[in-house]
This record gives structure tokens, sequence and C-alpha cells, in this order.
């Protein structure tokens, strides 16, 4: 299982690669990557701040959903630091024995990530201004 919060770029294969499994007949992934824009605004750049129990709340989402009927495995990550366009954020990846319990686990991981994790954005427009905008 993978489960982190990282300042290094991520791969969203190592994280299809982790939940590899015989049992497995579906293994759907996600990418949250950054964009160049954000409410009409041109972005630059972002910056991912944790709070430090930020790697044990990951941990204990990553565990809920492996522990789910029909889920085989699940590897998550989100990514602190400053990144810039196209950059990927948030990685996640679950095998499952039928796509659409993978699917749903997935989309609903994704879902809790953004909803739990004590993980702010600060978004840096080309005009030079800026905003910080709380994860959870």
């Amino acid at each position: 299982m993978i489960a982190r919060v990282v300042d290094e770029p991520l791969s969203v294969a190592e994280h299809e690669d982790a939940v590899a499994d015989k049992a497995a007949g579906a293994v759907v992934s996600f990418a949250g990557v950054v964009r160049d824009h954000d409410g009409g605004r041109s972005v630059t750049e972002l910056e991912y701040v944790g709070h430090p129990s930020a790697g044990d709340v990951i941990v204990e989402l990553a565990r809920e959903f492996a522990a789910r009927p029909g889920v085989q495995a699940v590897a998550v990550s989100h990514r602190i630091g400053l990144l810039g366009i196209g950059d990927v954020a948030l990685a996640c990846a679950v095998s499952a024995a039928h796509r659409g319990a993978a699917f749903a686990a997935c989309a609903e991981l994704v879902d809790e990530v953004k909803k739990r994790l004590p993980i702010w954005k600060r978004q840096v427009f080309t005009d030079g201004e800026e905003e910080w905008v709380a994860c959870p």
C-alpha cells in the first residue's frame, strides 16, 4: 500500500503498479493535475502546505478504502511544496474485483482526500496576486 504526503514528483503509474493484484478485474487511477487557471484567472503556480498530521490522515483514508468489500488494494499520495502547471498534485489508484467498485472507490477516495486531508493551497496568479485555499 502506498499512502503518503511527499515533496517530490508523483507517478500515477507507480500507484497503478502498487495496486496490481491477480484477484482484481479492474484498476482505476486518478491524477489531480495543476491547471493554468482558476475562477477565470490565469494561474502560474501552486504551493501546497500540509499539517504535520497529514501523513497519518492519508494512511487512515487508504486503510478505510482498502477495507471496503470488493476492493483489493489502494494507493494514494498528495504532493506538498511548489508545483508548476501540469504537475501531479494527487495520485490515486484502486484495484477491485469489478470495475464498478473500482470506479466508485477511486472517485470517493479523491473526494475524501479533498475533504479530510489537512493541506492548504496557495495559488499564484499571473497578475502577481496570491490566494490561499483550505482544502479540508
